[in-house]
């Protein structure tokens, strides 16, 4: 069954290919880590995102400021809609005090879509469903007017560890963004976020992290780091600085 509701602790890690590679071999290796449905082989798959903001950018602007408490609302597909009626998810994603929780809800693109920018919110007989766009209507009735503010997508890889399937880990590549054509319809195309050969390693757990795997995060000399696609993509727009790889990594 989908999960709808998440709540849990993501960190992030900017790397090499080479060491991507590595650490994602001793995880099948060592820990018999799976790949999950969507690449069970390992080859890499599409996500496609819509972030939406104001006019003024306040969304990532209070991001930026790295408070204790921030959120936002995104629109998620893994596939182009050729007509309106595709499947996809409409998420809102919050951050309290490290701990990210993200409440999601299946609607098709063209409902998704007005609904995040000023329409009615759509009806269903669901209750959970309900409540997550109860929330998102909240968060949409007080703001300023949201619009389709930007276009990022990536390829990605994704793991569970054997033992426990909450403890995933994914790697992203082919980072792409783009402020026109902010349509999944329009489909890929934009400019790259990372430099060449980096890649975004994401841990996703729900308690701590296993001593086993900050070990081998030691042993590869991997180092944290903060990275959000959005608000390195909002940097670059501003003409700041933002995140890459470090050269000892």
């Amino acid at each position: 069954m989908p999960i709808y509701t998440f709540e849990r602790y993501e960190k992030k890690f900017l790397l090499s290919a080479e060491k991507a590679k590595t650490l994602e071999r001793r995880l099948a290796s060592e820990r018999g880590a799976v790949y999950d449905k969507y690449c069970p082989s390992g080859e890499t798959y599409g996500i496609y995102n819509i972030y939406f903001d104001d006019s003024e950018s306040s969304v990532i602007n209070a991001s930026l400021k790295r408070p204790r408490f921030k959120e936002k609302l995104r629109l998620r597909g893994y596939s182009f809609p050729k007509t309106g009626e595709e499947t996809v998810f409409l998420e809102i994603k919050r951050k309290i005090n490290g701990i990210v929780t993200k409440r999601r809800a299946t609607l098709p693109y063209s409902a998704a879509m007005d609904f995040a920018t000023g329409g009615p919110m759509p009806e269903t007989d669901d209750y959970s469903k309900r409540l997550t766009l109860s929330e998102i209507d909240y968060f949409l009735k007080h703001r300023r007017p949201l619009e389709p503010k930007v276009f990022i997508s990536y390829d990605r890889v994704a793991m569970a560890d054997r033992d426990d399937p909450t403890l995933r880990i994914t790697f992203d590549e082919n980072i792409l963004t783009r402020r026109y054509d902010v349509d999944l319809a329009k489909g890929a195309g934009g400019e790259p976020l990372l430099g060449e050969g980096e890649r975004l390693m994401e841990i996703k757990f729900i308690h701590a992290l296993p001593k086993w795997l900050c070990d081998m995060l030691a042993e590869e000399e991997v180092y944290m780091t903060r990275f959000s696609k959005y608000g390195n993509e909002y940097s670059r727009l501003r003409g700041h600085e933002f995140n890459h790889i470090r050269k000892d990594c």
